[in-house]
């Protein structure tokens, strides 16, 4: 019993941990080409909607870290699983650019200050010191496999509306199509909240002030550390390179002419790669150690950046460009399912994860604010492959200071 109680939390964690992120975020990544159509809008445009996400999500971090020590994942996550589902009604009226940055605003909120510690804190409850990459493997692989099962459902919505020639999808198709799958999904994002309160057991997140006072003191101590300064930038780095697969499905649309269907397909199949990668990535880092893991999968991220930036795709077929964007894909989400699990190799007690993931995600997250701008402006409004190829050459400079970061966090617990 106790078993299937364990994995019953699971799997509610998993379900809840993505459905948060399916309207502010997965919508975009994998809709975006729609979206850019229907909302009449520019890439920069949707930088500057989601920089304001990420501004309230970086205060909600820090703030949502001392609710996750406070109170119930259970209450948390289902109050904010509620309030993000009613954003989702608001962005089916299709709103205007300075309405849907309000909406982004209020979902920064929404999305992070009561739920994104509180999952943190559970998962590592979940697991033990010895399979902490698979815990953390489990939660962003089956993250990703929802995730993935979502926007494949959305897709067949534009299947079934569009017709075969794309010259003939008029502006009202498209509305309406959009509005189908917006709509959709927030009902979705409601009834997980049901099945949140309905199935987390009310002591799935114990109070621990029982086991340790907490000390403010000592939680802000953590800040001087040079191991955390460390980890945070790993989560930066790495999250950088997750908000750059935002631009996989437009490339497929700017660069190899695909069709808005099309291209919508392959942003989905790069997000069943998410499953593959982090629960195998995080079952081999317990083999060894998961922050180890992190240096090939840095090495990884340069190498196919500085290809698909370097010129060699001009005038190749596409197989070449394909697969270097499923290895890049690999390694960022590899990268997604350890960030979190070398919490335990920092030997944090158990009293304060919620505060060190709420530090630790205010400088990690940071992208929120400023990637999307970035992916935006460099893209310009028609980008061509030339601006493509600007894009990620420039973004190699990230995974750089990610390896760089990941030898300094091994040296910094080795030291210790």
């Amino acid at each position: 019993m106790q078993n299937k109680n364990k994995i019953a939390s699971m799997l509610t964690l998993i379900i809840a941990g993505e459905a948060i992120f399916l309207l502010p975020f997965i919508l975009m990544r994998v809709f975006k080409p729609i979206i850019r159509d229907v909302f009449v809008i520019s890439d920069a445009q949707i930088g500057e909607a989601q920089a304001l996400y990420g501004l309230t999500a970086v205060i909600s971090y820090f703030i949502g870290g001392f609710l996750a020590d406070k109170w119930q994942a259970r209450k948390l996550l289902t109050l904010s699983l509620i309030l993000t589902a009613f954003g989702g009604f608001w962005m089916t009226m299709i709103p205007s650019i300075n309405s849907l940055k309000i909406l982004y605003a209020f979902w920064g909120v929404s999305t992070i200050l009561l739920f994104w510690a509180s999952l943190i804190k559970a998962t590592r409850q979940w697991g033990n010191k010895n399979n902490q990459g698979l815990s953390f493997g489990i939660l962003d692989g089956g993250r990703g496999f929802f995730a993935a099962s979502i926007a494949l459902f959305g897709a067949s919505i534009l299947t079934y509306f569009f017709p075969k020639n794309a010259l003939e999808i008029s502006q009202e198709t498209k509305i309406d199509t959009l509005q189908y799958i917006i709509g959709a999904i927030t009902c979705i994002v409601f009834l997980i909240a049901f099945l949140v309160w309905k199935f987390l057991p009310k002591d799935e997140v114990k109070n621990l002030n029982t086991e340790a006072k907490f000390n403010f003191k000592k939680a802000f101590s953590l800040l001087k550390q040079k191991k955390i300064i460390y980890h945070s930038l790993i989560i930066f780095c790495a999250y950088c390179a997750y908000k750059l697969t935002g631009v996989y499905g437009t490339y497929a649309k700017d660069v190899w002419n695909f069709s808005l269907q099309e291209a919508t397909y392959f942003a989905v199949f790069i997000q069943f790669l998410r499953p593959l990668s982090a629960i195998s990535i995080g079952y081999v880092a317990d083999k060894f150690i998961p922050s180890k893991i992190l240096i090939p999968s840095f090495i990884l991220l340069i190498f196919c950046s500085l290809l698909l930036g370097s010129r060699v795709f001009k005038n190749q077929i596409i197989a070449f460009s394909f697969t270097s964007f499923i290895l890049m894909a690999f390694g960022t989400y590899a990268l997604r399912g350890l960030y979190f699990a070398i919490i335990e190799e920092t030997n944090t007690p158990l009293q304060f994860t919620g505060t060190l993931v709420g530090i630790i995600s205010v400088v990690g997250f940071t992208p929120d604010i400023f990637m999307s701008l970035f992916n935006g402006y460099m893209l310009g409004e028609n980008p061509t492959i030339n601006e493509y190829e600007n894009l990620f050459l420039t973004f190699t400079i990230i995974p750089i200071i990610g390896l760089i970061a990941a030898f300094g966090f091994r040296k910094s617990i080795q030291n210790e």
